[in-house]
């Protein structure tokens, strides 16, 4: 087994987003390069990952072994690369292209919820002091 090279925080509770974990544990075929954590399950802590439950429903998060914290397009150019398959994205590193794929992503994480007919999460807490 390789150590793993990113561990991806993701929405269990989003269809697409547990697609996208199911994805890269396939193409992982078992090395643990890519490690993938729930932060929808009831034991996740955000903290344990120097970022808030806020943060972390935001947006996709991977967290690299040294500490660091990647967000957004970052975490999906990072983990197809762990894979074998970084050509597959590298154009979305581009600077002509990149800027309007991380928008993309961007608009996908703020509606992912309304896309996949869920109700939208609150965060930290909703407002009736619900967890988010």
């Amino acid at each position: 087994m390789n150590a793993w090279r990113i561990k991806v925080l993701f929405d269990g509770a989003c269809p697409l987003c547990r697609r996208e974990a199911a994805i890269w544990q396939r193409l992982d075929r078992g090395w643990g390069r890519i490690t993938v954590v729930d932060i929808a399950s009831t034991g996740f802590r955000a903290a344990d990952y120097g970022i808030s439950r806020a943060q972390a429903m935001t947006e996709i998060h991977g967290i690299l072994p040294s500490g660091a914290v990647v967000r957004g397009m970052g975490v999906f150019r990072r983990a197809y690369a762990a894979v074998g398959l970084g050509w597959l994205l590298a154009p979305t590193a581009w600077p002509l292209l990149r800027p309007c794929f991380d928008r993309a992503y961007r608009w996908f994480a703020r509606n992912r919820h309304r896309l996949t007919g869920r109700p939208s999460r609150c965060g930290e807490t909703c407002a009736d002091g619900a967890p988010g």
